[in-house]
């Protein structure tokens, strides 16, 4: 049978990772495939270094629209990234008839409602569990593994960056700036690394694992964010004597209300199997109502992990052009016509439970003042701990409450700050027990 000939259009750490998976597991690929799959040629602006990181035996150019557009090429996998120059290459590549592989999240989840109706037009196949969690096949768990469930939530640890920065900061007292600049030495962390750490590429990332869970468009721009650079190792060491590990999560949950779609620093029980994932590793877990909860958890990042996973949608889409491409899998799970217009909830309408730290001044009568407001609220006290502060006349009072609806946590927060007794803003974190 005719070989399956590969493209790729940007040669660095992932196309270079995946060259090698291609070479190195011929045999084994194309048992699986039912057919050769042939990396055939390479798109880069520097050929030079392409040429070092792909090997002999590939045509190498500079354009990447000749790859889009060759018609010796049947698959096209897109490794540029961002969603400029990538999304017109990957439109032209769907235009020309080509099934698309990448591991753009961004991409997707900005602009995948776009293409994937092209896609659909055109008869070819997007494929992208790269673009989420790494090697870690959770796209395929949503879409398949799991197409019998009723999805109840997905809790994710999904960027490496800011799980080793927690982790240094929880095993070693780091401060935040602190360990950052080790995450960079180590070359976990970019040299400007906002899009990690703000909760960014989380966001992306849980942008489509919402789709594919509860059947609804992509909606990044309603994606709440809310990044790890204002935590603090006293913050973490707090929450540690409370019995939680703070992970920066990125949350869906189907309510009667709608969807929430939300990341930002949780806090989670220790006990929990996620709380112990550390490291630049990364982990989802995936509550169905028949299979109950799932987790799924390996390398989220890295050459050969993310080579894995991109090398994995080639053969799933060379075993549909080799039986029945009519038959695939939808592309967010559900049949484009059944996609749900559910509401995605406004982070003051999510329900959690929370941690807040209140700095006040030592003096009797101020626990009072925060207790009757956190009554008038309607909002429970869990726990409660009283810490001396390094500041002479002053206290650390530190609460976990029940769950409530964020508002009145806001709410609650501003009347505190109001109090002549405070001094400073009140830190909030949220807490998910995450075990139903």
């Amino acid at each position: 049978m005719k070989p399956i000939n590969v493209g790729i259009m940007g040669v660095g750490t992932v196309g270079g990772g995946t060259a090698t998976v291609l070479k190195r597991n011929a045999e084994e690929i194309s048992r699986r495939a039912g057919r050769a799959i042939v990396l055939k040629m390479a798109a880069n602006l520097d050929i030079a270094r392409a040429r070092e990181i792909v090997g002999d035996g590939i045509e190498i150019v500079s354009d990447a629209r000749v790859v889009a557009t060759h018609p010796d090429i049947d698959i096209v996998i897109e490794l540029i990234g961002g969603t400029g120059i990538a999304k017109d290459l990957v439109l032209t590549a769907i235009d020309h008839g080509k099934h698309v592989v990448t591991a753009n999240k961004k991409l997707l989840a900005e602009h995948g409602n776009e293409i994937f109706a092209r896609a659909r037009e055109k008869g070819v196949m997007v494929a992208f569990e790269a673009a989420v969690a790494g090697g870690i096949p959770i796209i395929k768990a949503l879409r398949e593994g799991l197409a019998a469930n009723h999805i109840e939530w997905i809790a994710g640890i999904i960027n490496g960056t800011s799980n080793y920065i927690l982790t240094e900061m929880r095993e070693k007292g780091l401060p935040f700036a602190d360990a950052l600049a080790e995450a960079q030495r180590l070359g976990y962390a970019e040299a400007d690394p906002t899009f990690d750490i703000e909760g960014h590429d989380a966001g992306h990332k849980l942008t489509i694992m919402a789709a594919l869970a509860f059947g609804i468009p992509m909606q990044f721009d309603k994606c709440y964010l809310e990044g790890i650079s204002t935590l603090t190792a006293q913050d973490i060491r707090y929450a540690e004597e409370l019995g939680y590990r703070v992970k920066l999560l990125g949350i869906t949950r189907r309510t009667a209300a709608g969807i929430e779609l939300r990341v930002h620093p949780t806090l989670i029980p220790e006990s929990v199997l996620i709380a112990n994932v550390n490291g630049v590793m990364n982990a989802v877990l995936v509550k169905g109502d028949a299979v109950g909860p799932t987790l799924y958890y390996g390398a989220g990042a890295g050459a050969l992990p993310t080579a894995s996973a991109v090398v994995a949608d080639i053969v799933d889409i060379a075993r549909l052009a080799t039986a029945d491409p009519e038959h695939r899998v939808p592309y967010l799970a559900f049949q484009p016509d059944r996609i749900a217009d559910l509401p995605l909830l406004p982070i003051d309408a999510v329900e959690s439970s929370y941690y807040l730290r209140v700095c006040v001044v030592d003096k009797p009568g101020v626990l009072a003042e925060l207790t009757h407001i956190l009554a008038d609220e309607s909002i429970s006290i869990e726990a409660l701990i009283q810490k001396g502060s390094e500041r002479d006349g002053q206290a650390e009072i530190v609460l976990l409450t029940h769950r409530v609806v964020e508002r009145r946590v806001q709410s609650a927060m501003a009347r505190i700050e109001a109090l002549a007794s405070v001094t400073g803003k009140v830190v909030r974190l949220r807490m998910e027990a995450l075990n139903g």
